[in-house]
């Protein structure tokens, strides 16, 4: 029997692509096969003709290529329960459980387990009621942030600075802006402070803290604007030391994976801890059930271990003692998307030139939303590409980024030009 394996990577956008490159690193990686990938993954692997909401195709394709291992990128196949039916047909798989999945598949399930087991996070509420969730608003002035509690692609969220913003953003919910997700609505306590990103590998007991990232989510510069699903990000957050790593493994990390050990429905695959640095320590804003996106591509970059060996140890429950290597390097991600986004816009649009932006040493870009057409490399997302740079510091990394976009031809194209400004100003500071 070989010892290489055939992996199927579900998903098609820049962390699946991130999570191909890292793959590739790998003595182990058989075939690799994506479904339904993008642009930039089928110059890596084999585009897998199956739908990742339908199940039974999913399961006969790795039974027909002789799959040995499922590695589940995106979160909304993790809460419709792929992995449980991976697992139930004997195809190993990386990725939480379907109930393990709440934590991100309802802000609500994430809030309760967190009163329950004493993680920090901020005070909130749960309502079914439009009436009901304005009435407390009546006297609980803004700021306060309105969530969607189900899946919303990172746009479910209202920080609102005026309380007819989160008149507003109550409504839009009830009102069906992000459809079934917003049929019950979390209105939590408005936390001042930095925002971080740790990421940490679970195998159900154990937890491997990997690496910190800082994402950029609103849409305009000085993080002004709608949220979106990420603008840009680095790694790693100069915030996260390691004495506030070992804080937040400590009295967030280890207590949800004890607390979802509890509940029978033990945690395995990638826990993503969105924070806010406040005055009073590190608190829980959000759960994520993947890698992030635009922070994977940061951490594949900066990666020196096995991605598939890392990965196969947290589906095996054989975590413990395992650590990973990285480099010290920054990595920062800009996003370009297409314009208009995180509303609406145009799809289909070509992108001219990306080779004189990859040929800037130090530079890689992941596709997010793009495809073939004709020949072309064309656009059909709302963020579309990573243009990733490698620094000896944040300053470094960031200009080189810069410059790679700046090479790249696509008139359709905008990004956020202040990626890591708060660490770039600390690096100033420093000097």
């Amino acid at each position: 029997m070989s010892d290489r394996l055939n992996i199927l990577l579900i998903g098609s956008g820049g962390r699946e692509h991130a999570l191909a490159y890292g793959l590739k690193k790998s003595p182990r990686l058989g075939k690799l096969y994506v479904a339904p990938g993008n642009a930039g993954l089928w110059q890596m692997a084999e585009k897998a003709e199956v739908s990742e909401s339908d199940h039974a195709a999913v399961i006969a394709f790795c039974q027909s290529n002789a799959i040995d291992f499922v590695i589940v990128g995106p979160e909304a196949p993790l809460v419709d329960g792929l992995v449980d039916s991976l697992t139930a047909a004997g195809i190993e798989a990386f990725g939480p459980s379907r109930e393990a999945s709440q934590l991100e598949g309802s802000k609500g399930y994430t809030k309760d387990l967190c009163a329950e087991f004493d993680i920090p996070t901020a005070a909130y509420a749960r309502f079914t009621n439009c009436d009901a969730a304005l009435e407390y608003l009546s006297s609980h002035p803004a700021p306060i942030v309105i969530k969607a509690d189900g899946l919303a692609a990172g746009k479910g969220v209202t920080v609102a600075m005026s309380d007819d913003e989160a008149i507003a953003a109550v409504k839009d919910c009830f009102d069906g802006a992000f459809g079934d997700a917003g049929a019950e609505v979390v209105i939590e306590a408005f936390l001042q402070g930095e925002e971080a990103s740790l990421f940490a590998l679970c195998d159900g007991e154990t937890a491997l803290h990997l690496a910190s990232a800082q994402d950029h989510k609103p849409v305009g510069e000085g993080d002004t604007g709608p949220n979106t699903g990420g603008m840009g990000a680095y790694s790693p957050a100069p915030i996260m030391d390691d004495a506030m790593t070992e804080r937040v493994m400590e009295s967030i990390v280890r207590p949800t994976l004890k607390g979802m050990a509890s509940r029978g429905a033990p945690f395995s695959g990638i826990l993503f801890v969105g924070l806010m640095i406040t005055q009073k320590g590190p608190e829980l804003i959000e759960y994520n059930v993947r890698f992030g996106d635009p922070e994977c591509q940061t951490l594949m970059m900066r990666l020196e271990s096995d991605l598939l060996e890392l990965l196969l140890s947290a589906s095996r429950g054989t975590l413990k003692g395992v650590e990973a290597q990285w480099s010290d390097d920054v990595v920062m991600n800009v996003v370009l998307a297409s314009k208009g986004y995180p509303g609406s816009y145009e799809k289909g649009t070509v992108i001219d030139d990306l080779s004189v932006a990859q040929a800037i040493d130090g530079v890689t870009i992941f596709h997010a939303g793009t495809a073939k057409k004709d020949g072309k490399l064309v656009a059909t997302g709302g963020r579309v590409l990573n243009v990733c740079a490698r620094g000896k510091n944040v300053s470094q990394a960031q200009r080189l980024a810069y410059e790679a976009v700046d090479a790249i031809r696509w008139d359709n194209g905008f990004c956020r030009r202040d990626i890591g400004w708060r660490a770039v100003a600390r690096e100033q500071n420093a000097k």
